[in-house]
């Protein structure tokens, strides 16, 4: 048996993306959607007053495309109060107007890949802040959920821990090279979704996504042992273009 990498975890995620009803709320009196957007922008004002406590954070775009029309990503301590943000949603006026397109659950992981050895890396400030992260408020959001590969010969979980250790290293680098222009989250979900890592990319320029994915599809790690799930890419929302958005 494979040495199973050790991991670190921070905060559980929630990535809950929702579209709008259109026409339903086109055709809402002016008062019921008074009321709804109020109750949404109550919300988003309630868990940006937990980001500034640093008890958790959160991310709030559009989608671009037909997949969905807003993510809402949540960072926080505990499962349960990430189900009472989603219960929390689910029973607004405004949640009225949407449907469930996609959820992901996952937390906030670190490997053992590229740590230093005979470093306790809970005493490292940076590798705490990169556990619990605020999310940044950059222009642009790319989220997709992703594997590493089980077929045949190209199964990750079969290789020897300090093969693993080298492609990551080499993996890694290339998103080194990305730093001051994408903000990458990486989170965990084996046992908690359909696929076993999450990552979310933030950028003010939506083009370094494609680049640094692109780039990335030529390492071994991603062109050998790589699967992936959709893209979901967007644009940030404040409560001042949340509210635009809804207004018209």
């Amino acid at each position: 048996m494979s040495e199973a990498a050790q991991t670190l975890e921070g905060w559980y995620v929630l990535h809950d993306l929702r579209s709008i009803d259109w026409q339903a709320w086109n055709s809402a009196p002016a008062a019921e959607k008074d009321a709804a957007l109020n109750g949404l922008l109550k919300l988003v004002e309630d868990w940006q007053a937990v980001e500034e406590r640093k008890e958790g954070s959160l991310a709030l775009y559009s989608i671009v495309g037909q997949k969905a029309d807003l993510i809402f990503m949540h960072l926080r301590e505990t499962l349960e109060e990430l189900n009472a943000i989603e219960n929390a949603f689910n029973r607004s006026a405004f949640a009225r107007f949407t449907h469930k397109e996609y959820s992901y659950v996952s937390v906030v992981e670190l490997s053992n890949y590229m740590s230093p050895p005979g470093v306790d890396p809970l005493q490292v400030p940076e590798i705490v802040a990169r556990l619990k992260p605020i999310l940044p408020k950059s222009n642009h959001i790319c989220f997709y959920p992703m594997n590493k590969k089980r077929d045949l010969q190209d199964n990750w979980y079969m290789l020897p821990m300090e093969d693993r250790k080298t492609l990551m290293r080499s993996h890694g680098m290339i998103g080194r090279g990305y730093a001051g222009k994408v903000k990458q989250v990486i989170s965990g979900s084996v046992g908690f979704d359909d696929w076993e890592w999450g990552v979310t990319l933030f950028a003010d320029d939506a083009l370094q996504f494609k680049k640094l994915v692109y780039e990335m599809r030529f390492d071994e790690v991603s062109a050998r042992y790589g699967e992936f799930g959709a893209f979901y890419v967007g644009n940030l929302l404040t409560s001042d273009s949340l509210s635009k958005l809804l207004q018209g």
